[in-house]
């Protein structure tokens, strides 16, 4: 026997290699560099925030991914390739002389090493890079834990689905691509060496080549044995048109088939291993076939017509069993059980007379809490109003919470003044400025959200605007804040501080128009030194950080400033909701940001696109990843101190599997239950994304009968937001949906008004109301759902799209076209609350004008109501609620006191109207009784003919100078009285005031 002739490999240079080694490195830094520089920045911040745990529980959980899968892929390819030649043919015949093949031989064996190792490693680097980013699913492997629940197929425990199968199934997956990279660098390399021939009538294949492909494709073929035998569980996250999970055609035809080809694929491999040590490619080449044809007649004919001869003809009763597991199941996931949410039958109707409306406390604490100021649309008007200097801002969309000043708890629109380096002017703009002065912002800003001021409390305007308590550097308002500084925000997203500098030993800090601040809290990460200097100039790519002289000793820099970014670094496993807002406890301004335990498998849970089901109308909030899930817990709320950065988790669901896997990940990381203090607790809110998926699935999983539900006869909708778009006539071009309220009012069954978000359901693809939903937010009874559900037949109640077609189709509303139709304004139509009320329901919608101007910003105008058959529409909430129930209604909700204060409306004027040509009034009192009595009533007199004017053409930059002029007159008759010895008396207001209008700034 002829043995192979010894071939000598050539060696490099020592120059050459040299070359090679610095080459290599620049590469090698090239590729890394930045990521290094990342990971060291990341070490430095996860040190700030105390969570450095975090960060190496990750990176080491990475580093072990990386090399297991590189050393599988890569081991395996250079096994393969090794294999492949050693054993290749001693002599390789030449076709020709120009033989491509020929020179790719002498390439490989010049440089054997090279391509040997090279290309093992390449592959394996490759391989590591992809799999280091599912480290979730390693740790979740090893940390979880029982859910105590089996599923209704195999009766096996929830936990081996969530933390068990999702690692056996990426381990099946990885282990293809390892067999099928060796397989094919065996075939290439078998190939090249001559082990395989093209050339011949069939092709020639060498005993150690086919013996190698053999082997190989058996392993193969074996793992997708395996497979098969797993692919069973996963039937239970299928996804119908009606439901998930497993149905009739899954558990008779596809389950059955699955354990058909697995023994199948079971032979073939052994089939394939036979061929190789019996050198046979018959036995191979049946296999594939059998492999082929039994996966297209079992695993996908024979399902197809059990599916369209025994399914379709029967759907109903044959998924019965299906669809009633896929119930069960999606209570379960979703929080939907009995025990949380509870439903009861509400008329939606009454006919209770508007005394006994009147008479009634749980009526009271509703309607006296009415909310007004819609969060959604007020941003401008606090930024105008409460903004200050040019560099402080808020954000897009405000909040609602609820506070108790002098003994009574309400909701108030909520916002903190933050630092918006955006509004620096050109010559503000430096980057000193931006990142060493103006640093942070300034104080808490509340308004009750029931309450507007009127043209009478405020002379510096004609009313309709929120009622501002703020509690700042100069300020110290009934929400009382220590610490009113902000230096994380949600303004703030890609914005870094350098705190602590100083020009020539003076604080560089802004903090008033009067005074500067060095920053002395805990926040930032130290950068007084030259190293930390140069990192952070390299990472910002600004020179200026590592040349300023100002960064002296104790500076630190502020980066990762945004609070829902700093939660989602310190937890990366939650989802967060898209909402944080600012809570004061304790005299501190705390973010608070709900988390979620999300799962995208959980055995006949229905799958739900987490996007879909809370994108709706509602802007200023960040939307969720374009992703399923099948199961959603609020187990964690965040904070994030304003001032100092700190970042806090808390376990508000102790028993969920889900946080109990993750707690054993990242021990310590999540504070138990019962270090919430009841401070914060008063302000912790159900959350909106959360809410926005459970309305979606209430809308069809309150069905509990599987017949019911696949008839779909009862299903309900989430209501398109008819104030969204198409506000001129009432209806919502777009589709978007009416999101969820919050508000505080007395449901059935309460025992007194509670913080809660609602939201109104209509019948499927009618407009007609079909249920109210509401989640409390109360310490008591938190997360506690309730649904009125309304009669389906007989007198139904309107949903939000008819009352909002009724509001503008009211003859009172259609009389004011001044106010919906006038050139020089825009008027916006606010946040539609449904409210049940007496066993009616109570449509509230305040309407908000806005000047065609730059610097304009949202006012009050209109106030619309309507309960029954009934409809309201005045300057005040009082007025509106007189025009329902009749007068003296409207005197449950408490007038302002003399600092504002209260739950009272806005201003007390009558609506304007348009039709009236009579003179104005004449003002009694006047006669001469004195000169300075007669000048004043002719003040009066103009004053009212210019109101009246005003109010007759609808201009209400005209009724604003007039309201003022009028107030004026008022205050110079009344000082003449005086003056004269008389009592003083206010001259009456005429018939037909106008409503408050915009200001000069509005």
């Amino acid at each position: 026997m002829a043995t192979r002739p010894p071939i000598g490999l050539p060696k490099l240079s020592r120059r050459s290699r040299i070359l090679l080694y610095i080459a290599a490195t620049l590469i090698l830094l090239l590729l890394v560099g930045s990521r290094l520089l990342n990971t060291y920045v990341d070490w430095l911040w996860f040190g700030e925030v105390q969570f450095r745990s975090v960060f190496t529980t990750i990176l080491w959980t990475r580093v072990a991914l990386f090399f297991a899968v590189g050393l599988l892929v890569g081991g395996l390819l250079a096994v393969s390739l090794w294999v492949a030649y050693r054993t290749r043919p001693v002599f390789v015949p030449v076709s020709s002389a120009d033989d491509p093949l020929a020179r790719y031989r002498s390439t490989i064996v010049q440089r054997v090493r090279l391509f040997g190792i090279g290309l093992p490693v390449l592959m394996g680097v490759i391989a590591g890079s992809a799999a280091q980013s599912d480290w979730q699913q390693i740790q979740l492997l090893f940390h979880g834990t029982d859910f105590g629940v089996k599923d209704a197929q195999f009766q096996i425990d929830i936990g081996f689905y969530v933390f068990t199968l999702p690692f056996i199934t990426w381990l099946i997956n990885w282990l293809f691509v390892a067999v099928a990279i060796a397989f094919f660098g065996a075939l290439i390399t078998h190939y090249l060496f001559g082990g395989i021939r093209l050339a011949g009538r069939g092709g020639q294949l060498a005993a150690p080549a086919r013996m190698q492909l053999s082997i190989t494709a058996g392993v193969f073929v074996l793992v997708y044995a395996v497979d098969y035998f797993f692919e069973r569980y996963e039937l239970l996250f299928n996804t119908h048109d009606l439901f998930s999970g497993a149905n009739f055609t899954d558990l008779n035809a596809v389950l059955p088939a699955k354990l058909i080809l697995m023994f199948i694929a079971a032979f073939c491999a052994v089939a394939y291993f036979a061929g190789a040590f019996l050198r046979n490619l018959q036995l191979p080449a049946i296999a594939t076939a059998l492999l082929i044809l039994s996966g297209i007649l079992v695993g996908a004919a024979w399902p197809a017509v059990i599916q369209q001869f025994s399914v379709r003809p029967n759907e109903n009763a044959k998924e019965a069993l299906s669809i009633q597991r896929n119930i069960e199941a999606t209570r379960d996931a979703y929080g939907l059980g009995p025990d949380k949410v509870k439903t009861q039958d509400y008329a939606g109707t009454t006919d209770a007379s508007p005394s006994t409306i009147r008479g009634d406390q749980s009526n009271i604490n509703t309607i006296s809490n009415v909310r007004l100021l819609d969060p959604n649309i007020l941003a401008p008007t606090f930024t105008q109003r409460e903004g200050r200097e040019n560099f402080y801002g808020f954000p897009e969309k405000l909040d609602v919470d609820r506070y108790t000043v002098d003994g009574k708890t309400q909701d108030y629109v909520v916002a903190a003044r933050e630092i918006k380096t955006q509004g620096l002017t050109e010559t503000q703009g430096g980057w000193i400025n931006r990142h060493m002065v103006f640093t942070h912002g300034n104080g808490f800003v509340a308004a009750p959200a029931n309450t507007v001021n009127s043209a009478l409390q405020d002379s510096n305007d004609q009313g309709g605007y929120p009622v501002f308590k703020v509690s700042d550097l100069t300020n110290d308002g009934p929400i009382k804040v220590t610490q009113p500084r902000i230096y994380y925000g949600e303004l703030t997203t890609d914005n870094y501080a350098i705190v602590g500098g100083k020009d020539n030993g003076r604080p560089l800090e802004y903090d008033t128009s009067t005074s500067t601040f060095v920053y002395d809290g805990k926040g930032g990460v130290p950068i007084d030194n030259l190293f930390d200097k140069l990192v952070f100039a390299a990472y910002n790519t600004e020179r200026n950080i590592l040349f300023s002289s100002q960064i002296g000793d104790d500076a630190r820099i502020m980066y990762n400033r945004n609070p829902r970014e700093r939660v989602n670094k310190v937890a990366p496993w939650l989802t967060l909701d898209g909402d944080p807002y600012p809570a004061v406890v304790n005299g501190r301004i705390l973010w608070i940001i709900d988390g979620y335990t999300t799962l995208e498998n959980y055995p006949y849970a229905q799958r739900t696109s987490l996007n879909e089901a809370t994108n709706d109308s509602l802007g200023g909030v960040v939307p969720q990843d374009n992703r399923t899930i099948s199961y959603i817990r609020n187990s964690v709320k965040a904070t994030v101190d304003a001032y100092d950065g700190t970042v806090s988790l808390y376990s508000i669901n102790d028993k969920d599997p889900v946080l109990k896997a993750w707690e054993g990940v990242f021990p310590g990381t999540v504070k138990p239950s019962t270090e919430i203090s009841p401070e914060l607790r008063q302000h912790f809110r159900y959350p909106e994304d959360l809410f926005k998926v459970q309305r979606e699935l209430l809308s069809r999983y309150h069905v509990a009968d599987a017949n019911e539900f696949f008839s779909q006869k009862t299903f309900w909708s989430v209501p398109a937001d008819p104030t969204e778009d198409g506000a001129s006539n009432g209806t919502n071009t777009n589709g978007a949906k009416q999101p969820p309220y919050y508000v505080l009012a007395q449901a059935p069954g309460q025992s007194n008004a509670t913080f809660q978000i609602t939201s109104a359901l209509t019948l499927l693809n009618r407009q007609f109301l079909a249920s109210w939903v509401s989640a409390s937010s109360d310490p008591n009874d938190y997360g506690q759902i309730t649904i009125l559900r309304l009669p389906s037949v007989g007198q139904q109640a309107e949903g939000p799209v008819q009352v909002q077609n009724r509001f503008q189709t009211t003859p009172k509303v259609t009389e004011n076209r001044t106010l919906l139709q006038n050139q020089s304004v825009t008027p916006t139509f606010g946040n539609l609350l449904t409210l049940p009320v007496a066993g009616g329901l109570l449509y509230v919608e305040p309407l908000y004008v806005q000047r065609k101007d730059a610097n304009s910003f949202p006012q009050l105008a209109r106030v619309l109501v309507a309960f029954g058959s009934k409809v309201g529409f005045a300057p005040t909430i009082d007025e509106a609620l007189d025009e329902v129930f009749g007068a003296g209604s409207g005197d449950t909700a408490t007038k302002p006191n003399d600092n504002g204060s209260g739950t009272s409306t806005s201003p007390s004027t009558t609506p304007p109207t348009t039709t009236t040509g009579s003179p104005p009034p004449t003002v009694p009192g006047g006669g001469g009784a004195s000169p300075d009595i007669d000048k004043a009533v002719q003040s009066l007199d103009a004053a009212l003919t210019h109101l009246h004017e005003a109010t007759r053409n609808g201009d209400f930059a005209e009724q604003g100078k007039a309201l003022a002029e009028l107030e004026a007159a008022t205050k110079q008759y009344n000082d003449a009285k005086t003056k004269a010895g008389q009592t003083t008396t206010t001259p009456s207001s005429p018939g037909a005031a106008p409503s408050p209008t915009p200001g000069p700034g509005g």
